[in-house]
C-alpha cells in the first residue's frame, strides 16, 4: 500500500467528521505530508513526537471533533502497519505493530495539546480585547461604552469585573451560567461568599495579592463545584486595571469552562492506555508501569488453551464474551496482589507482579491465575474450559532491555504449551 492511498484512506476516514476549512484536494495533499512523517515513526526511522505536529495540523484544519482522533489512530494502526510491513509473517510485523500504537498515543497526546493551545489561544485574545474595551471606557466612557457592553454581554466566555474589596460590580450572562449562579444576583457580593471556600483555593490568595498591588495579573485552572453539584473546571485569568495615576481602579477577569477538553483529555488518555475489548490496560500502559516497577518483580505471559476452537464452534461474539469474563478473573485475582493484568493482543495478557521476593512466590502466583482460570465459563448455558499456558520470568535487577525480557516469558510460555516439545514446570530465572 503507498503513502497516497494511506491518504486517500485517512481523508475518507475523517470525511463527514466537521467542515474543514480545505478542500478535498488540500486535505489530501496535507495527509500526504503528515502521513509519510508517521509512516516514518511506524517505521522506526523518525522520532514520535512527529505524531504532535500531525495532530496540531489537523486541529489546525478545523479537524477538532474527538471522533477525528478515534479514525485516525485506526489509520495508523492498521492502514499504515500494511503500509510498512504488508506481510504479516514477517519477523518485522509485531515490531512495527507495537510502534504502530505508541505512535498512535503520542497522535492522541498531541491532539490534546494542540485542542488546549487554540482554547488558549481564543482565551487570550478575548481577554486582550476585553482589557482593551474596559481602559478605554474608563478614559472615553461616553464614546466606548457600547462597545464594551458589547463585549461584555455578547462574550461566549464568562467576563467580571472587581472593585479594589474583591466584590463583584459586574458579570455577564456566560459567567453566571459557567458558577451555576444567576448574574443578575451577584453584584455587590465578594468573591469569597459567592464561591465558598473550598472553591476559592489559591485563586483567593491571587487575588489578594493583585489587590495588594505584588502583581498586575494572574491564570490558572481551577476546580469548581456547583450549586447543582456538578464539578467544572475553569481556567481563569485576572488582570488588574489601573488609571492615570497608576492606582488600581478595578479587577477584569476571563473565565473559560474547559470541563469538556479535560474529560476529552482523559477520555484519550484511557483509549489509548487500554484495550477496547476487555477494558484492561494495553501493552503501552503495561511497559510504562514496567519501566516505573522496582525489583524484584515478576512477569506472567498467559496465552489461552482451545480458545480458538470456541471461536470456530460459537462464534466470534462468543469469543468475545469469554475474552471479557477471562479479564474480569484476571483483573480480581491480580489486582489483589497489587499487581497489573494487560491485554497484548489476541487471546495473549500478561500479568506483572511487584514486590515478588522470590521464584517460589512467582509460581505460586502463576498456579493461583491456573486456578482462577480452571473454573469453566457459561457459554450460551453451556461450561466451558478456557485454560491457559503461563510462563514466568523472575527479575531480581531492573531489566535494561525489555524485547529480552519479553522473549524470555515468551519462551517460557511456549514451553509450557500443551504438546510442546521438552515441555517443563521450571521458569527461567531473568536478570538484565
Amino acid at each position: 500500500m503507498g503513502l497516497n492511498e494511506v491518504a486517500i484512506r485517512w481523508a475518507d476516514a475523517l470525511d463527514g467528521v466537521v467542515a474543514p476549512t480545505l478542500t478535498r484536494t488540500q486535505i489530501e495533499d496535507l495527509l500526504v505530508e503528515q502521513g509519510e512523517a508517521l509512516i516514518s515513526a511506524v517505521r522506526g526511522t523518525a522520532d514520535l513526537r512527529v505524531a504532535h505536529s500531525a495532530a496540531s495540523a489537523l486541529v489546525a484544519a478545523n479537524y477538532r471533533d474527538p471522533i477525528a482522533v478515534g479514525r485516525s489512530v485506526l489509520v495508523i494502526c492498521r492502514d499504515m502497519v500494511d503500509a510498512v510491513c504488508p506481510d504479516r509473517s514477517d519477523p518485522g510485523y509485531p515490531g512495527v505493530r507495537n510502534r504502530s500504537v505508541l505512535v498512535a498515543a503520542e497522535f492522541a497526546t498531541g491532539f490534546t495539546g494542540a485542542l488546549r493551545s487554540a482554547a488558549l489561544g481564543e482565551q487570550e485574545r478575548t481577554l486582550s480585547a476585553v482589557l482593551a474595551a474596559a481602559q478605554e471606557a474608563e478614559a472615553r466612557r461616553q464614546l466606548s461604552e457600547a462597545r464594551f457592553q458589547a463585549v461584555f454581554a455578547g462574550a461566549s466566555v464568562g467576563i467580571g469585573i472587581l472593585n479594589i474589596r474583591g466584590e463583584v460590580l459586574d458579570v455577564n450572562a456566560a459567567f453566571g451560567e459557567m458558577l451555576g449562579i444567576p448574574a443578575e444576583v451577584m453584584p455587590g457580593r465578594s468573591v469569597a461568599e459567592l464561591l465558598g471556600p473550598a472553591n476559592i483555593g489559591h485563586a483567593f490568595a491571587q487575588l489578594q495579592r493583585m489587590l495588594a498591588g505584588e502583581t498586575e495579573r494572574f491564570r490558572m485552572e481551577t476546580e469548581h463545584r456547583r450549586p447543582d453539584g456538578a464539578l467544572a473546571y475553569i481556567d481563569l485569568s485576572m488582570s488588574a486595571v489601573r488609571d492615570r495615576t497608576g492606582d488600581i481602579q478595578f479587577l477584569t477577569g476571563v473565565a473559560v469552562d474547559v470541563t469538556e477538553r479535560k474529560q476529552l483529555a482523559d477520555r484519550l488518555w484511557h483509549d489509548a492506555n487500554h484495550d477496547s475489548l476487555t477494558g484492561l490496560p494495553n501493552r503501552v500502559q503495561f511497559f510504562d508501569r514496567l519501566a516505573g516497577a522496582t525489583p524484584p518483580l515478576g512477569v506472567c505471559y498467559l496465552d489461552l488453551d482451545g480458545f480458538k476452537a470456541v471461536n470456530d464452534e460459537w462464534g466470534h461474539t462468543v469469543g468475545d464474551r469469554v475474552l471479557r469474563d477471562v479479564a474480569q478473573r484476571l483483573r480480581a485475582a491480580v489486582e489483589s496482589m497489587g499487581g497489573l493484568a494487560a491485554r497484548v493482543g489476541g487471546d495473549e495478557f500478561i500479568v506483572l507482579v511487584e514486590n515478588c521476593d522470590s521464584e517460589e512466590y512467582l509460581s505460586s502466583v502463576a498456579a493461583q491465575l491456573h486456578r482462577t482460570l480452571a473454573a469453566p465459563l457459561d457459554v450460551a448455558g453451556y461450561p466451558v474450559v478456557v485454560g491457559a499456558s503461563i510462563g514466568t520470568v523472575y527479575v531480581e535487577d531492573r531489566p535494561t532491555a525489555v524485547d529480552a525480557l519479553m522473549h524470555a516469558v515468551d519462551t517460557a510460555m511456549y514451553r509450557n504449551k500443551p504438546g510442546a516439545a521438552g515441555r517443563s514446570s521450571r521458569r527461567p530465572r531473568h536478570a538484565l
